[in-house]
């Protein structure tokens, strides 16, 4: 759920960060929308061999941009973050015009996310990439979903982030497939990498990780505990409570046109806290368990 503004964000530019060792250009697709913001950013990294970061939707006006900006040099890879439909199924239209090796997670079975792409072999947590000038590392970051990948751009210490860490607002967690622990465990593993910025799939660059991430975890904690308070008042008085009756509740501070967004969360919140001992459910409704 976003509530960044445009502003400084224009579709189709070109738009140069980081501090230059290695030239890192962001362009913006044409994807704007509740759920993403200004769009999808598309990264465009290295000089004669390049690599690209998330292509984006299926939009050939957006592939045609990267093809532009691309031009004489030769784009040699394509790493993708995750398989959502803002994120992934550009790849394989700009693999075909390139020739250029597709790199990330295949869409989980069964989740409904992009079947298009196929990467050209298998890649792994901690894998580095040799990319001509510079290398890049594989960093598994489950929570948003289980196929996440964040990639670090280890000349220039930027992480590219996808959906994992955003500007200004905080990604859902879509269980089954997504999970609240693990991207709390995620954030924790970023932290530890001591990078210097964060590329995220949605907004600017964002130069203080350690502050940015710490304000996710604060933010993540106390909806867990508003959660666990709020189951706890429910079942006080009544045996269990729905999901629905618990978003209105815990996310009182949320456009109830968000809350179909927000009980997706809420359902990796009430998953936390049952692996934690401290919820169950019965009949899809949920009531509070004595921790102690």
């Amino acid at each position: 759920m976003s509530n960044l503004s445009s502003k400084d964000l224009v579709v189709g530019e070109a738009v140069a960060i980081g501090d230059g060792l290695i030239p890192v250009f962001r362009i913006l697709a044409r994807n704007a929308g509740m759920m993403t913001g200004p769009g999808t950013n598309s990264y465009l990294i290295g000089r004669q061999q390049m690599a690209v970061v998330d292509p984006g939707p299926l939009d050939q006006a957006h592939i045609d941009t990267l093809l532009r900006y691309i031009g004489e040099r030769t784009l040699r890879w394509i790493f993708v973050t995750h398989t959502h439909g803002d994120h992934s199924p550009g790849a394989s239209a700009l693999a075909a015009a390139t020739g250029a090796e597709l790199i990330g997670l295949p869409a989980p079975c069964g989740s409904g996310q992009d079947p298009t792409f196929v990467p050209v072999r298998e890649f792994s947590d901690g894998q580095r990439i040799e990319c001509g000038d510079f290398t890049v590392r594989l960093v598994h970051t489950p929570g948003h979903v289980s196929n996440h990948f964040c990639y670090l751009l280890e000349d220039e210490q930027m992480l590219f982030t996808g959906d994992h860490i955003l500007e200004g607002t905080t990604p859902v967690i879509l269980p089954p497939d997504g999970s609240m622990g693990q991207y709390l465990d995620s954030l924790s593993k970023v932290k530890a990498l001591n990078v210097r910025s964060l590329a995220p799939g949605h907004g600017r660059l964002m130069e203080t990780p350690g502050s940015v991430i710490d304000t996710l975890v604060r933010h993540r904690l106390r909806r867990e505990s508003k959660v666990a308070a709020a189951l706890q008042s429910y079942t006080s008085s009544v045996n269990a409570v729905s999901v629905d009756e618990l978003t209105k509740a815990v996310y009182d501070d949320v456009s109830p046109s968000l809350h179909i967004w927000a009980s997706k969360t809420l359902m990796a919140h009430l998953i936390k806290l049952r692996e934690d001992g401290r919820a169950a459910c019965d009949n899809d409704c949920w009531f509070n368990v004595d921790a102690g």
